[in-house]
């Protein structure tokens, strides 16, 4: 029940796509958007506006840009401004409404195009934000930058050959890239081939092993955790905590490779170093129950149990006291609890396993088999359920 309760949580747990990195630099286009109008005027404004959007004075950058469209309406600096101000405030349905504008008087315009794109990409409409990207690249076919977006878009959609492709491309083009290498690493580890994963994120770190970004240590190390590793997912958790000895997923990965490494005493001193800045973390509560749990201290174990629970209900939490109460000889209680919880989650085989357990503690073999083959009945596969099924019955 932990390993899948760790995969069932650990996408709350997991760095976003892109390491968090900004995969839009728009430096090199900020630089070509200011080029001389045949307007003086219009030429001074743009450039002062952009200015301003660098230096992140997104309402001074407006009132420059509303002043071009006083002097010239529709006017694509200014159109393509103001889509970038609203942009950078997450104002992306404002942001949509210039860029659309410019690209009605200015179709092909690269710059409306690559802000729109970025917009769908930023609200989710990744197949909107391809099919841009896509047509910017009709112009300009070797940019690096937009390729590395179509190629995350592509895997936001689970597309895994185009996006996979699309990275290759980039690094034919620019041998380590960071970005591609990134992304390849997140489209390998999405897809759970997390061997593929490790290597391009291990690239990632020999490229700079120096000062390496605390994220890609963590990634490297979740996919060491991943592929049951244990001890040299700590090497790179270490690390990444050295950097950042609060890190939350430096802390995480250490205390569940000591916990794969059945060593729990160790898993707990890191559980609880989170709950000191985190003391409200229903997972992390339950993780730490289960840790003091398979020591042996059941006290403290229904402690953090009942602490999670009074945050809000957790199947976990609620598993571990029934298990406590399992070893502890109080089966009925255990029973009971479990047959609670099979109420709200019929398909979980590891509760009949345990509900069928407690039975045979306490010599009902008939009662443990109907509880398996009830399971069973479900139409589900379960191998352990079996297995366990087959045990009792040859066991007679």
């Amino acid at each position: 029940m932990e390993e899948e309760k760790i995969e069932l949580e650990n996408d709350d747990l997991q760095q976003p796509a892109g390491f968090g990195f900004d995969m839009l630099d728009n430096q090199e286009f900020d630089e070509q958007k200011t080029e001389d109008s045949p307007n003086s005027e219009i030429s001074d404004l743009s450039k002062k506006g952009y200015q301003k959007l660098k230096e992140n004075k997104n309402e001074e950058a407006i009132s420059i840009f509303n002043k071009i469209l006083e002097i010239e309406e529709n006017n694509n600096y200014a159109l393509v401004g103001l889509g970038d101000s609203e942009r950078k405030r997450h104002n992306y349905k404002e942001a949509i409404k210039y860029y659309s504008t410019c690209l009605e008087y200015y179709p092909g315009n690269n710059y409306a195009l690559f802000g729109l794109a970025d917009c769908y990409k930023a609200t989710n409409h990744y197949k909107q934000a391809i099919s841009i990207w896509e047509e910017y690249l009709i112009h300009d076919d070797r940019n690096i930058t937009v390729l590395t977006r179509v190629a995350d878009a592509y895997r936001k959609i689970h597309d895994f050959k185009k996006s996979k492709q699309v990275y290759l491309n980039v690094l034919d083009m620019e041998e380590d890239n960071a970005y591609a290498l990134i992304g390849l690493g997140h489209l390998h580890y999405d897809f759970r081939e997390y061997k593929d994963a490790l290597f391009y994120w291990t690239r990632m770190f020999e490229i700079n092993e120096t000062n390496c970004d605390i994220r890609v240590l963590t990634s490297i190390g979740n996919c060491y955790r991943k592929l049951k590793i244990f001890d040299k997912g700590l090497v790179y958790f270490d690390k990444a905590l050295a950097l950042e000895p609060k890190n939350f997923y430096a802390l995480f990965g250490i205390a569940d490779c000591y916990r794969g490494l059945n060593q729990q005493f160790r898993s707990i001193e890191y559980w609880n170093k989170i709950l000191e800045f985190d003391p409200n973390n229903k997972v992390i509560l339950t993780r730490a129950g289960d840790a003091y749990r398979n020591t042996g201290d059941y006290e403290k174990a229904t402690s953090y149990y009942n602490r999670a629970m009074d945050i809000d209900f957790d199947i976990y939490a609620a598993l571990g006291l029934a298990l406590i109460c399992k070893c502890e000889g109080k089966y009925k209680e255990a029973m009971d609890r479990l047959e609670n919880l099979i109420k709200n989650d019929e398909k979980n085989f590891r509760l009949y396993i345990d509900l069928a357990d407690c039975h045979m503690k306490l010599n009902q073999r008939q009662e443990a088999v109907q509880v398996l083959q009830r399971f069973q009945k479900l139409g589900l596969r379960s191998q352990p359920v079996s297995d366990y099924l087959n045990r009792i019955l040859n066991n007679r």
